[in-house]
């Protein structure tokens, strides 16, 4: 199982990013698919998730400027990042839930910074 992360980088206050995390999970086993972020200093929080049925759910944080979907036939989830402040600098992993395991990507930095 393949997860790749890629799309972070430097941006600068207010702007946007999109993060997108190719797989390899047959996408008939994936329960839910989501973004964390780890900040320095910090532990890993949820930002977005989004189920099988494509129910989706935000950090309070992120709500009104953060957008999760999914493109199956690509086997790949995104992260639309907008209006992007320098607190949401952090390192992001996307995950992915099946019914027996959990799966983890390598993680790409964001940085938002003037």
């Amino acid at each position: 199982v393949q997860l790749q992360a890629s799309g972070g980088g430097l941006v600068q206050p207010g702007g946007s990013l999109r993060l997108s995390c190719a797989h390899s999970i047959n996408i008939f086993r994936i329960n839910i698919m989501g973004w964390y972020r780890q900040a320095p200093g910090k532990q890993r929080e949820l930002v977005a998730t989004i189920t099988s049925d494509g129910t989706t759910a935000y950090a309070d944080s992120v709500k009104g400027r953060f957008a999760i979907s999914r493109d199956n036939a690509k086997n790949t989830v995104y992260l639309q990042m907008n209006s992007l402040k320098p607190e949401d600098t952090a390192v992001y992993y996307c995950k992915i839930t099946t019914r027996f395991s959990d799966y983890w990507g390598q993680g790409t930095q964001v940085t938002v910074s003037s």
